[in-house]
């Protein structure tokens, strides 16, 4: 049987346009939001060596520390050029798709979707991820899934000083409208997430305490807008501690989800 195809334009963005191995470290909001995903798992993952499935786990920026923790990683990706990166990590590598994985039923600990659910625009391709993730998963075995917060674009074009020109005021204004990112200009096709709808949607896949955190906080687009209109690097000042701890002390209140830039959902498999 043959793997669901992956959107051409994903496959052209992770392979021409952006090099994703240096997004979580070369600004202080892609730092930011390593660092809170970091803790966020650590918090919530079993003792080392648990068995760990890190589904579009790209070129492997969360494989390399797990596997440095004393895990036991295999990464699956659809890109090629992220596997053979990848294969630096540490981890054991696959080609493949969420949609359909090698894995055996109830063979993992754990499974990371840190990147999948916001690129597959379609809510049947979304569910049979997490339904993937569901069967490879042990009872009592712990998701922790990504989203793109709905909101994300708005704050990030404003913090980017441009979001008042015209034509990139009509495209925000659409992925508002839409939740959805055609991928025909900048970032590729993608889908935002409200973060009730990403625990719904966890939820709704059979995963028990659906939860959901948001990542960065409410003060990532202040790194994003400092950096960006000074040319300076934020990553290890006194702006950010301070973005770090108001994603910190933003977690009690649900009404904050919709400031972070992305959304992660943790839940259990009965």
């Amino acid at each position: 049987m043959t793997s669901p195809e992956t959107a051409p334009e994903i496959v052209r963005f992770y392979t021409e346009t952006i090099d994703e191995a240096d997004r979580l470290t070369s600004t202080a909001d892609g730092r930011l939001e390593m660092v809170r995903t970091q803790e966020l798992l650590r918090r919530h993952l079993p003792s080392p060596p648990a068995r760990i499935l890190d589904i579009g786990g790209g070129p492997g920026a969360h494989a390399r520390w797990l596997v440095k923790d004393g895990y036991g990683i295999h990464l699956i990706d659809p890109i090629p050029r992220h596997v053979e990166q990848a294969e630096l990590t540490g981890a054991t590598v696959e080609l493949g798709d969420a949609r359909r994985l090698t894995a055996e039923d109830a063979s993992y600990d754990v499974v990371l979707l840190l990147g999948p659910l916001y690129h597959l625009l379609e809510r049947a391709d979304r569910d049979q991820a997490l339904a993937e993730a569901h069967r490879v998963l042990k009872p009592g075995g712990l998701l922790a899934a990504a989203g793109i917060n709905r909101y994300s674009s708005l704050f990030e074009h404003a913090a980017f000083a441009h979001l008042h020109k015209q034509p990139l005021r009509q495209s925000i204004a659409g992925i508002l409208a839409t939740q959805i990112h055609d991928g025909k200009k900048a970032f590729t096709a993608a889908y935002f997430h409200s973060g009730e709808q990403l625990r719904d949607e966890v939820a709704a896949a059979g995963f028990d305490g659906a939860e959901v955190y948001g990542i960065e906080g409410p003060a990532w687009s202040m790194l994003a807008a400092a950096e960006r209109n000074t040319g300076q690097s934020f990553g290890d000042t006194a702006l950010f501690e301070s973005a770090l701890t108001a994603a910190r002390m933003a977690e009690p209140y649900p009404e904050l989800l919709a400031a972070s830039s992305h959304l992660l959902a943790i839940g259990r498999r009965p």
